[in-house]
């Protein structure tokens, strides 16, 4: 633990050991464009030096606006680099959520990145009780909209890049020596899936110590490239961010969720950070492609399948494999496999998910074709690594072992509890909510429920608060049902209901291509996708891989009743967070009449 340096005095160490021309990627109409090293630290140091100018000094808070992008790097750490911390902010956010969390953390001056985030901030007039400047920057280096944003009289961050050289460099690295481990880094606002926000409190040693101890578990090697493609607003991209820049590798950032797969097929990375909603979906395409098919190909693409489903105990989880199995597995890969792999840039060698639990089967298919996912787990306020699978040490159906230094306990109730050197120091602002999270012996209360196998992995069950308590007293975890339920070609998502009920239902997404794409092989007419929603056939069908996906649950966890929706939850209507999870109660609340209707006059119908 005596390794552990604050933020900016690692990279500062890792931009003098691994210095590339190419340290960071960003993409253009022309193409991906490099930044290198020395220009990364040089546009640190302007930064750096322009928030010391309008006063920013240790212990204030900087808000941080952007989309991932180069530009979201390069304020972190001119932020940092002062004794400063940041306050991310997800290039989503709603303006009265934006005008909560810079006044709630009495930020000083806001970053802001990108013409549209601009835009969003001239929106702010006259909510903003602490922040004194706005500087803004357009991203990738291009010109920006000077007219986007009316907030105040911003400062244009282009505009001054240009003067800043080898002093306000030598002045980067003194003020970042003085920087200690114990200092505030960032104050991160959950986004939650109850409840209005909390501010994270992170010190650098929180942020340093889990990038440290983490980083020798997952396989990153100098000159590659890693994917940045969830909100660096969020502590688990940030983190491994991280981790890319102090072992130098090259960071290639996507602005868009939309143009991952493009960037997937360009950039060719070796490692990328995902959340289970990619998986679920990466595979929901593959499968869509395969049905597409006809023919022989059709009947090719099935047999691949299937023998992906056979090789799981071998290619996921090490069980021994016959001749047979080797050789179809073979040909299968030939054929098929590879076609997968070459869809997320033919070079991947680890995805990492965190965020939420994987449906095991799914991570068993990603393994039978040659994709490993690595699933680990982790929360905001541990920075947010607290245990991981790694190439040395994989067990696909948990989370893996605690990293070195963090530790894990069960509580009475099955409460993950988690003590360590990236625990946060608290809530800010909340001293009895600080309070409340930790034990009286210094433990911090996840929320989580799980246990720890015979041979020291975690398995995750559920959120503490998500556990469904049935009306004759049975205990559901919801999340592992609706993960098997993804695993259906046609259902995209699923949410378990049933507290204090009779039963337990579900709401149902339909997988709408698959469905359509069934729908028209079987001769089953219809004019919309709403009415293909509504028609018993679907019904029938969902209901028929209800029953498949079911057959080896206890009683009470089986799905009696479910309603399908037409369109899927969204981040747009508050119905997941920003890492993708579902907000259970306010879905619960859009759908309460929806709901009640499954249980009207209703006894267990089985």
């Amino acid at each position: 633990m005596s390794d552990y340096l604050p933020l900016p005095q690692r990279l500062l160490e890792s931009l003098a050991a691994h210095d590339s021309d190419r340290a960071l990627l960003y993409r253009t109409d022309a193409g991906w464009q490099p930044i290198s090293s020395r220009e990364f630290l040089r546009r640190i140091a302007c930064l750096s030096a322009t928030l010391a100018h309008m006063g920013v000094q240790p212990g204030d808070r900087v808000g941080l606006f952007a989309p991932n992008s180069p530009e979201w790097h390069i304020a972190d750490f001119a932020i940092t680099g002062l004794g400063a911390a940041v306050v991310p902010i997800y290039f989503h956010e709603s303006a009265e959520r934006m005008a909560y969390i810079l006044n709630d953390s009495a930020a000083k001056v806001l970053f802001v990145a990108g013409d549209d985030q601009a835009r969003q901030v001239g929106a702010l007039h006259g909510r903003l009780k602490t922040v004194e400047r706005v500087i803004l920057a357009p991203l990738g280096g291009k010109p920006g909209d000077h007219s986007c944003c009316t907030y105040g009289d911003p400062l244009w961050f282009d505009s001054v890049v240009g003067a800043c050289g080898d002093s306000e460099i030598a002045e980067y690295r003194r003020r970042a020596a003085q920087v200690t481990l114990d200092q505030l880094a960032t104050i991160i606002y959950t986004s939650g899936t109850t409840g209005e926000p909390k501010g994270v409190m992170l010190t650098h040693r929180n942020l340093s110590s889990n990038a440290n101890d983490a980083c020798p578990k997952v396989d990153f090697r100098p000159g590659e490239f890693g994917l940045s493609f969830l909100p660096l607003a969020h502590i688990y991209e940030r983190t491994v961010d991280y981790m890319y820049l102090f072992e130098g590798m090259a960071i290639a950032y996507v602005e868009k969720m939309e143009d991952v797969p493009r960037a997937l097929l360009e950039v060719q990375p070796s490692i990328a950070a995902a959340v289970p909603r990619f998986f679920e979906k990466l595979y929901a395409n593959i499968i869509e492609r395969g049905h597409a098919a006809s023919g022989f190909r059709r009947k090719v693409f099935d047999w691949a399948m299937a023998t992906a489903l056979r090789a799981a105990p071998w290619k996921a989880h090490g069980k021994s494999a016959g001749p047979g199995l080797r050789l179809a597995w073979a040909v299968a890969d030939g054929l098929v496999y590879k076609r997968f792999r070459a869809g997320v840039g033919g070079r991947i060698r680890s995805f990492i998910s965190g965020g939420g639990p994987l449906s095991n089967d799914l991570a068993g298919f990603f393994w039978s074709v040659g994709i490993p996912v690595y699933q680990g787990y982790g929360l905001t306020e541990t920075a947010p690594i607290v245990s991981t699978n790694w190439p040395a040490a994989c067990k696909n159906s948990t989370s893996g072992k605690p990293i070195p230094h963090v530790e894990v306990r069960i509580a009475e109730d099955g409460e993950i509890e988690v003590r360590g050197p990236s625990v946060m120091v608290g809530y800010y602002n909340r001293p009895d909510e600080t309070r409340e999270a930790f034990t009286p012996d210094g433990w911090f209360r996840t929320g989580d429920i799980g246990r720890i196998d015979a041979d020291g992995y975690l398995v995750i069950t559920d959120r503490k608060k998500d556990l469904l308590k049935t009306a004759g007293g049975k205990f559901v975890a919801p999340q592992p049902i609706e993960n098997r339920f993804k695993t259906s070609p046609f259902i995209a998502n699923a949410l378990v209901v049933g507290d204090r009920r009779k039963f337990v239902s579900a709401l149902i997404v339909p997988n709408l291509s698959t469905l359509e794409a069934e729908a028209r092989k079987t001769g089953i007419p219809f004019s919309s996708p709403a009415e293909l929603v509504a028609s018993p056939w679907s019904h029938g069908l969902i209901e028929a891989e209800i029953n498949r996906l079911s057959a080896d649950m206890a009683q009470y966890e089986k799905i009696k009743k479910f309603a399908l929706l037409p369109e899927d939850f969204s981040f747009a209507s508050g119905e997941v967070t920003y890492t993708l999870k579902l907000r259970r109660r306010i879905i619960e609340q859009r759908y309460r009449e929806t709901i009640d209707r499954l249980y009207d006059g209703a006894s267990d119908p089985h």
